[in-house]
């Protein structure tokens, strides 16, 4: 476990956690919290047993955002937009589990992230519009591409609040279980990712997200496909189909083996 008292994380089986812990707020998020993400995020990064990463909140809330009472220091230190690009960056799968209040800043972390797991009382909301500031152009254009104009404009003109189902309608998350069931739809889903090739994941994610932004060239897929053929991960994968076992992969990066 390390971090700001209000960030935990903790690793177990190749998943690393990191809770947003400041349940008597609603887990909003202090300017020493975002500045301590992205280190955090270094951290976990380097680590070779991290197969997979979910942010999530603590005391049924996943965050209520910035804390207002710090937003000044917040927006003046531009703290919000390095901590969300920290996120995206990450080069493994990673999740965002979510109940109850997901709104401003939350959300914005939550769109950070690769996939969103939702319960069925989760409220996801993007409010500037109520105090009169600006969202900024970084996860603006992330919301962008993640929902699609339309729906972005009705979150930012808008800032209301939806439910779970028209989130999961417009595409801001990729599921809705019933908010007893998240804890054990979140363990299996993520112990799947972890036993998946790490090689494979992590190129997908890499290949996808530059397709999104417009910025895939050949070059970046030729250098997965050379890795690729380096056979790390494949012939682990064809000799365990064929000998009907689970496949024990051991590709963690471009040159490397997991430890």
């Amino acid at each position: 476990m390390s971090g700001d008292p209000a960030l935990r994380s903790a690793t177990v089986n190749g998943v690393a956690t990191i809770t947003i812990d400041r349940p008597n707020k609603r887990n909003a998020i202090t300017a020493a919290m975002w500045r301590e993400l992205p280190r955090m995020l270094d951290a976990l990064r380097s680590d070779p047993e991290v197969r997979v990463l979910v942010l999530t909140g603590a005391g049924g809330h996943f965050s209520s955002g910035a804390d207002i009472g710090e937003l000044a220091d917040i927006a003046g230190g531009d703290l919000a937009v390095p901590a969300e690009r920290a996120l995206a960056a990450f080069p493994k799968p990673t999740v965002a589990a979510v109940q109850g209040f997901c709104v401003g800043g939350g959300c914005q972390l939550a769109a950070a992230c690769d996939l969103r797991l939702a319960a069925d009382d989760a409220r996801f909301g993007i409010t500037p519009a109520k105090i009169g500031i600006v969202y900024p152009g970084v996860p603006t254009a992330r919301l962008v591409r993640l929902i699609g104009p339309a729906a972005a404009k009705y979150l930012l003109f808008s800032g209301d609040l939806v439910d779970a189902p028209h989130a999961l309608r417009i595409g801001l998350v990729d599921e809705v279980v019933p908010a007893d069931r998240l804890p054990a739809r979140l363990a299996e889903f993520t112990a799947t990712l972890a036993a998946r090739s790490q090689l494979t994941l992590q190129a997908a994610k890499d290949l996808i997200d530059a397709a999104a932004a417009g910025t895939l060239t050949e070059e970046r897929a030729t250098t997965w496909e050379k890795e690729s053929r380096k056979g790390i991960d494949a012939a682990e994968g064809i000799a365990a189909f064929l000998e009907r076992r689970p496949p024990k992969f051991t590709w963690s990066g471009r040159g490397g083996r997991r430890r």
